[in-house]
């Protein structure tokens, strides 16, 4: 049965804008910047209405996964960008659904997967080198475009039941990004450890006062985090 709440509604539409400007910028770093805003994340993690935990955390390695495995798909395999994007995006559900019944969501499990995801992004983001890369903007018209972007969101949303926690950091923008910017793919993996160690400290804030102050304003502090971390 499909059930689209309010929340799922504004995740729809909003992702779908972001997505959509996303499509029509034209540098690299700023498809790359806006990649790392925690738009999705936050409405995601609203829409899904459960407590944030290990498999949130988690979700962020196999975010990382997703968008190397593009680029490697792409540039190292020569296959095509979007069957790249789609083998991409099936391994990332395959994986985070099979997690779902693997990692413990406990506080044990949280902390190690923390760990885990704050060590390995640091040392990318430490190790990955700049490389300056070309941009590209999309050249369909918005009312091509818009339409498509929709499209696979809904797809996302509706699918949320199977994803659980991980559906708060499946690359919606991502795939859009990927696609837009598959001629600076590099870049875009680059920002990947931004994003783990910023939304990360957004997640371990939301962890620790969800239960006290409840989800909705444990995201709003965590979004205060965010931004000074991100600073």
């Amino acid at each position: 049965m499909l059930n689209i709440g309010m929340w799922d509604g504004i995740l729809i539409a909003t992702v779908s804008l972001e997505g959509t400007l996303c499509a029509y910028l034209y540098q690299p770093k700023w498809k790359a910047f806006l990649l790392s805003l925690p738009i999705p994340f936050t409405l995601a993690s609203l829409a899904l209405g459960k407590p944030i935990g290990t498999f949130t955390m988690a979700g962020l390695t196999l975010l990382l996964l997703f968008t190397h495995s593009v680029r490697l798909l792409h540039y190292i395999l020569k296959l095509p960008i979007i069957p790249s994007i789609i083998i991409s995006a099936t391994v990332y559900c395959l994986a985070g659904t099979a997690l779902t019944h693997l990692l413990p969501n406990t506080p044990a499990g949280f902390w190690t997967t923390t760990a885990i995801t704050g060590v390995l992004g640091l040392l990318l983001l430490i190790k990955t080198p700049h490389r300056i890369e070309k941009g590209h903007r999309t050249p369909l018209p918005i009312w091509i475009k818009f339409p498509i972007i929709f499209t696979v969101i809904v797809f996302l949303v509706i699918s949320k039941q199977f994803l659980q926690g991980f559906m708060t950091t499946f690359p919606m923008i991502g795939v859009i990004t990927a696609y837009e910017g598959r001629h600076s793919l590099w870049t875009i993996c680059r920002q990947i450890p931004v994003v783990m160690l910023t939304i990360g400290a957004m997640t371990i804030t939301c962890y620790m006062t969800q239960n006290t102050i409840g989800l909705q304003n444990a995201i709003l502090l965590g979004l205060g985090v965010f931004v000074l971390t991100l600073i």
